[in-house]
């Protein structure tokens, strides 16, 4: 009886993973780039250095697999009310704000940066289906300040959320953001009315208002539905300012990425550094950082500060929704980091540096 219950569950999702499939293909065709041939641009699609051995098949086993072994989360978490409002105003000093998800706001030199802003409900191109917001953003969209910039990693739903960006344009009609990503996501952009952006391969820069952002190498990939898969760039940031550089690593599985980063712009003074969306290992550990490996990242980039993100506001993978921060703290003590060096942010909590 239990094995037909649960053949009849298994027909259940893999019927219902064809259909967003098939939606997902019919209703999301974000624009590709095209362009010459590059070390990492075959002509048709980005590759990844480390290349990737997972087939089509390996994404319907994670996906029929995910209902049974995924831990729960609850509806909803609420966020720490004790957690101060911060300061937004401009600042010479570095000052950090977690938002929620991999959403940062960066104030340095006097520029107000945003990092892959997300207040959607779901991460996902669907209103009924797809990973839900488990709890508020730490602060609320029309909070922020004046934003001058705006880095976007990829193009997963859960780091470009368009319809943030569009809210975010309206509500600085006029003196819009720049919106930096890496190659083919302007396509979008210019489709939805965003006109102030740069598309950049993997180390090449922007300088705006006196402050230079270099699009760097991660370990990814991207696709906003099937026919688009890999067809833009994904990378990480590292943003040179007066107090040291900055990193930025948007969505990232290990590798020697960070040591190259690390030799080109020496040590740093902060880096942003994912913990979450990290199991099982046999898929994910391609693609996303675990905490262990965001401990060795940090001691790849030789960074004087870390903080951590792309943690408890979507459930994308099988883990429980604190199961980050307890081994992040396993792996800390593991590889003698201190938790100062390496740190958990509340949602809306800001640290100045």
């Amino acid at each position: 009886m239990l094995k037909k219950l649960l053949n009849k569950k298994s027909f259940f999702i893999i019927t219902l993973f064809i259909l967003i499939v098939a939606g997902l293909n019919a209703c999301t065709s974000a624009p590709i780039y095209r362009g010459g041939v590059s070390q990492n641009f075959d002509g048709s699609v980005f590759s990844n250095h480390i290349k990737s051995d997972k087939a089509p098949w390996d994404i319907v086993k994670l996906f029929t697999r995910f209902q049974f072994y995924k831990e729960s989360w609850p509806d909803w978490v609420e966020n720490d009310s004790s957690v101060v409002s911060p300061m937004l105003e401009r600042s010479e000093a570095l000052r950090v704000t977690f938002i929620n998800h991999s959403s940062f706001l960066v104030q340095v030199d006097n520029l107000n940066i945003l990092t892959d802003p997300i207040y959607a409900n779901r991460a996902s191109p669907f209103s009924w289906a797809g990973p839900a917001r488990v709890r508020l953003p730490g602060v609320a969209l029309d909070a922020l300040p004046p934003i001058d910039v705006v880095l976007i990693s990829h193009n997963h739903y859960d780091h470009l959320d368009i319809e943030t960006l569009k809210k975010l344009y309206r509500q600085q009609q006029g003196n819009e953001p720049l919106i930096i990503s890496g190659l083919g996501n302007g396509g979008l952009f210019s489709d939805e009315g965003l006109g102030q952006f740069k598309d950049l391969d993997w180390n090449q820069s922007v300088t705006h208002k006196g402050t230079t952002f270099t699009f760097v190498e991660t370990r990814h990939r991207s696709g906003r539905g099937i026919s688009d898969q890999m067809k833009t760039l994904w990378g990480g940031f590292v943003i040179e300012s007066s107090k040291g550089p900055i990193y930025f690593a948007g969505d990232t599985g290990y590798g020697p990425h960070f040591g190259d980063t690390h030799k080109r712009f020496g040590d740093f003074y902060l880096s942003l550094l994912p913990i979450g969306a990290y199991e099982p290992r046999w898929f994910m550990k391609a693609v996303h950082l675990n905490p262990e490996e965001a401990v060795l990242a940090h001691m790849d980039l030789h960074s004087a500060n870390s903080i951590s993100m792309h943690f408890g506001t979507f459930q994308l993978t099988y883990e429980k929704v604190g199961q980050p921060e307890v081994d992040l703290s396993v792996a800390l003590k593991k590889h003698n980091v201190s938790s100062d060096q390496f740190q958990v942010l509340a949602f809306g909590e800001s640290r100045e540096l």
